[in-house]
């Protein structure tokens, strides 16, 4: 068995708190205890690049009872939690490479330790393991891949740009744009577990703040949610007029960055794209802003021009937290180094939510292992029937019965009749 965690020694704290998040997934214990009787993935090696957290250590246990062997590597240097990883390998036989903190080098090398199995199938939170697979194993370990599955919403914008420009090597299944998981882990989980991770950081109270959310997508718009519940004042960016629009029809002030920088206490860019807070802004911010990114990559706000402006005057002020002081004397507190703010200075997402999400994942990947060799290269939606599996396993847990139709209801849908 091979591995690279920080310590086994940690093992024993980390299963009890695999064993907590395990409580409150339900959905994905219902697929694990019919996956321990079919092995629907006897045999298939699966390669992951995830967050290593208590919730993903519940998914990986769920498809080696599928019969899978499973090689894990994380998916942010900063989002690892080491006595969950020495779990895995101690008292689940689960191969994995991660450390928290880990270098640049040192987590390319886990990506490439994963690989090392040449998966069938991989689950990718970030798409760096499929980026891998295609820089540098397009003419090997590529052509072995009967499909993946892509977490995250910057995933699959660099996945469908890979389809358009017609370079994409096999099939992948974007999970974050499934119902069951970004209408609630990205809203739900995301909203609660970035405030969380700020909060944890700093000790701020959120109340009277004014708090800068930039972008409106279902991340950004649970993020706002939540900070206007703790009696946030909101102020909302973006580039989409229709996100824009609904923005403002929530409740929220709506502006340019440029605008909303001289006012803003607490900024959090939830975009996926690039360069959403750059030096102007750090100019024109107040004395004691606080900067976060919940983003998947260390891309949206420019930490290289910050640093650049602050020189040598920089220092860490509290776990996390740096203070960089700007030549007007001026000073930008930046929290995880620009990355990933609820799992660098928190847990990550709530199991409750990450039950759903790692239901779809598990079911997708039992998918892929029966469909293989039949499905198009292209970036595929969820099957429904998945998707509808999922809610109705998450309603059962939580007691909730919904209504049927009656058959006449049905021919009554179906019909062509209606509204003549």
């Amino acid at each position: 068995m091979q591995y690279d965690i920080h310590n086994i020694s940690l093992a024993g704290a980390g299963k009890k708190r695999i064993e907590w998040a395990g409580r409150d997934m339900p959905v994905l214990e219902s697929i694990k205890e019919r996956f321990e009787v079919e092995k629907p993935l006897d045999g298939v090696n699966i390669g992951a690049c995830l967050h290593v957290t208590t919730e993903t250590a519940n998914l990986m246990i769920t498809l080696a009872s599928g019969g899978a062997n499973v090689r894990l590597c994380a998916s942010n240097p900063l989002s690892t939690q080491d006595d969950v990883a020495a779990s895995l390998v101690k008292d689940f036989g689960i191969e994995v490479f991660a450390v928290r903190g880990e270098d640049r080098d040192t987590y390319y090398k886990h990506i490439q330790s994963v690989l090392e199995i040449s998966p069938t199938i991989t689950h990718d939170d970030g798409a760096d393991l499929v980026s891998t697979l295609h820089k540098e194993y397009s003419d090997t370990l590529a052509k072995n891949i009967w499909g993946s599955m892509e977490e995250t919403t910057t995933g699959v914008i660099r996945l469908k740009s890979l389809e358009r420009g017609g370079s994409l090597l096999f099939p992948v299944f974007a999970v974050n744009d499934a119902d069951t998981k970004h209408l609630f882990d990205n809203r739900y989980g995301t909203g609660q577990s970035t405030l969380d991770g700020i909060i944890r950081a700093t000790n701020y109270l959120i109340a009277g703040r004014t708090v800068v959310v930039a972008g409106y997508g279902w991340c950004g718009r649970g993020f706002a949610m939540r900070a206007k519940g703790l009696g946030a004042n909101v102020i909302v960016t973006e580039i989409n007029p229709i996100k824009a629009i609904e923005a403002a029809m929530d409740g929220f002030r709506v502006m340019r960055m440029d605008d909303a920088a001289p006012i803003g206490d607490i900024f959090c860019t939830l975009t996926g794209d690039i360069d959403v807070i750059v030096p102007r802004h750090f100019e024109m911010m107040k004395d004691g802003a606080i900067v976060a990114n919940s983003g998947h990559f260390d891309v949206e706000i420019d930490v290289a021009g910050l640093e650049k402006m602050a020189k040598s005057i920089r220092r860490g002020v509290r776990p996390l937290v740096d203070e960089y002081t700007l030549p007007s004397g001026k000073r930008i507190y930046l929290l995880a180094q620009g990355r990933l703010v609820n799992l660098a200075c928190g847990e990550g997402h709530p199991p409750d939510v990450m039950d759903m999400s790692f239901a779809v994942q598990a079911l997708t990947a039992e998918y892929v292992a029966k469909n293989r060799g039949k499905l198009a290269v292209k970036v595929h939606s969820v099957p429904k029937e998945i998707d509808e599996t999922v809610a109705s396993l998450k309603l059962a847990s939580m007691g909730v019965e919904i209504d049927g139709l009656t058959k006449k209801q049905e021919e009554y849908l179906g019909s062509w009749e209606i509204g003549t």
